[in-house]
């Protein structure tokens, strides 16, 4: 019996492998034969190359190709690192995938049930104060000192500030891994978040293998772009040039670290570096956060700034992060998906508007009971 044995240009091997997200240091271990089959010295089977392909997350189809595609983020993207545009990988691609399918079903269920448009999505622009944007937004969202100061803390703060964007209509989607998948992890460094703008079904999703107080500043960062309307995978980075971006950045800064409040809070006569933590816990955002206020109202200019935020990273870096848990799956399967979506989307299966074939294909649900567990846990039945 001949063993059928595929012939795949070395490009092909290269682009699966850059947009597979695996970790340099996991490859050879994962794929042992890779660097035969890369130098052409021999081939993979069908069978090798079709598990190759669902390891890396990458369409079988692709490796029948002349050369790699050219493959965009279907989103407008903001992100830059050096001055240059970060190619998507296929766990960023699959979470922007997921987040417009839930989208595009949530946004026919309400036009369907005829429901209103989120009235306050697009209602400002770049052009406009970010200090006006971020207390249009409080308004909206009815959060600021008083909820802050109710959260002990990050965790609870970044709850309760989802509780609110949800009440007000956006479907916020806060996972740290592509799909129901865990082992498919989200970098940080690759994407912290993005917006997807829409009248009737706004979505905002938060990287959440980012630190607590990282997904604060970016959830607001995203609502931001739901205030002009914008949609985009965003870069939160300060130094970033794009208009967009800063101006988002400004208004979670203004939102988050409301400036009469924090020169209040603000030591004068102690030394900044010793006050990050304090201020940090006091707002419940980062300490990089926290500096770059201090920058942004007068205290130190950008030079003083960088110098000062390259020594807190290190100093952050230094500090043992816990290991955290995956969590319970009814309580945070609902958060990853958005619990404002997942409700509707179970209600819709009881009525008998939605099959629980369509419902577990959303949700990332395998069998048909845990749907029934997951309604019964969000109230639903």
């Amino acid at each position: 019996m001949v063993t059928l044995r595929v012939e795949v240009e070395a490009d092909l091997f290269d682009f699966a492998r850059e947009r597979s997200g695996i970790p340099p240091q996991d490859w050879d271990r994962r794929f042992p034969k890779f660097g035969a089959w890369r130098a052409g010295t021999r081939q993979p089977t069908l069978k090798q190359l079709e598990d190759f392909a669902r390891k890396t997350h990458t369409p079988i189809g692709l490796f029948f190709l002349s050369h790699p595609p050219d493959e965009q983020v279907p989103i407008a993207d903001f992100r830059t690192v050096a001055n240059r545009m970060v190619r998507p990988d296929a766990n960023l691609l699959d979470v922007i995938y997921a987040a417009q399918a839930r989208q595009e079903w949530y946004r026919d269920h309400l036009v369907l049930n005829n429901e209103a448009a989120v009235s306050w999505i697009g209602q400002f622009t770049t052009a406009d104060a970010t200090a006006e944007a971020a207390i249009y937004l409080l308004e909206q969202l009815s959060w600021g000192a008083r909820e802050r100061r109710r959260s002990r803390t990050w965790a609870e703060a970044l709850a309760s500030l989802r509780e609110a964007a949800e009440n007000i209509g956006v479907l916020v989607m806060i996972a740290g891994h592509a799909g129901s998948y865990t082992g498919r992890k989200l970098d940080p460094s690759v994407f912290r978040g993005f917006a997807l703008s829409d009248d009737y079904a706004p979505v905002v999703f938060v990287n959440g293998a980012d630190a607590k107080s990282a997904q604060i500043f970016t959830l607001v960062h995203e609502l931001a772009h739901l205030l002009i309307g914008e949609t985009g995978l965003s870069d939160i980075d300060p130094g970033v040039d794009n208009t967009t971006e800063r101006w988002c950045n400004q208004v979670a800064a203004d939102f988050l670290l409301p400036s009469d409040e924090f020169v209040t809070a603000v030591d004068d006569d102690a030394e900044i570096l010793n006050q990050l933590d304090d201020l940090a816990k006091h707002f419940k955002v980062s300490t990089q956060t926290v500096l770059g206020r201090f920058r942004e109202l007068g205290y130190i200019n950008w030079d003083t700034y960088w110098v000062m935020r390259a020594a807190e990273k290190e100093r952050i870096a230094d500090i043992a992060q816990p290991a955290t848990s995956g969590g319970n799956y009814m309580n945070t399967r609902p958060v990853q998906v958005s619990k404002r979506f997942a409700a509707e989307l179970l209600a819709s299966v009881y009525e008998g508007s939605t099959s629980f074939t369509e419902a577990q294909r959303l949700i990332g649900a395998k069998k048909e009971p845990t749907l029934r567990k997951m309604a019964d846990r969000l109230g639903v039945l």
